[in-house]
């Protein structure tokens, strides 16, 4: 999966079969954070997902971050972006 963001919002989410994940983030933030969820009720409950150090795989600036996760539902969510232009894949 890989997606442009140009406002804040949610992408639509896609399935993971669980596993060790990657994401990448790149491009022009505009003071907003890009965070990683997970959905493990098919989409009616979103929470950011945590690397397993009580930090989030989430993002301000250009990076990247691992996760590991079982069967849900992802899904990005950019908040508090002005004139984002922020690229990220899964």
């Amino acid at each position: 999966m890989q997606v442009n963001l140009t406002g804040n919002g949610a992408t639509p989410s896609v399935r993971w079969s669980g596993g060790v994940g990657t994401v990448v983030a790149w491009g022009t933030f505009g003071g907003g954070t890009v965070s990683l969820q997970m959905s493990v009720d098919n989409g009616a409950t979103w929470m950011n997902v945590d690397r397993g150090t009580d930090s989030f795989v989430s993002f301000t600036a250009p990076g990247n971050g691992g996760f590991q996760l079982g069967l849900c539902l992802l899904r990005f969510n950019l908040t508090g972006a002005t004139s984002p232009n922020v690229w990220v894949s899964l």
